[in-house]
């Protein structure tokens, strides 16, 4: 879980094994970035929650193998009762 309040770029390095991505906190029209690190062994596999909205609602393929890197880039739309609404984009397999 990533806490939008705490900073606007987060870093997590993954262990091998499923992981969802899920945030808590934010606030409307606050830009964040997210480093996503697959672990040295293993392969990590990684959804997102809800929360997260894709261009045309196509969750992005994250890259799987050691150490490889990618980006998730999103603008906070809503928070709230009505449910978090995070616009998100992502950036593969940077080498």
């Amino acid at each position: 879980e990533v806490g939008l309040g705490t900073a606007q770029h987060h870093e997590l390095t993954l262990t091998a094994g499923i992981t969802t991505i899920s945030c808590t906190g934010g606030t409307y029209g606050e830009t964040h970035s997210l480093v996503l690190v697959q672990p040295s062994s293993g392969i990590a596999t990684v959804g997102f929650s809800t929360y997260f909205l894709f261009p045309s609602g196509s969750t992005p393929s994250i890259s799987e193998g050691s150490s490889k890197i990618d980006l998730i880039s999103f603008v906070v739309k809503r928070v709230g009762a009505a449910g978090t609404q995070l616009l998100a984009s992502a950036g593969l397999n940077y080498q």
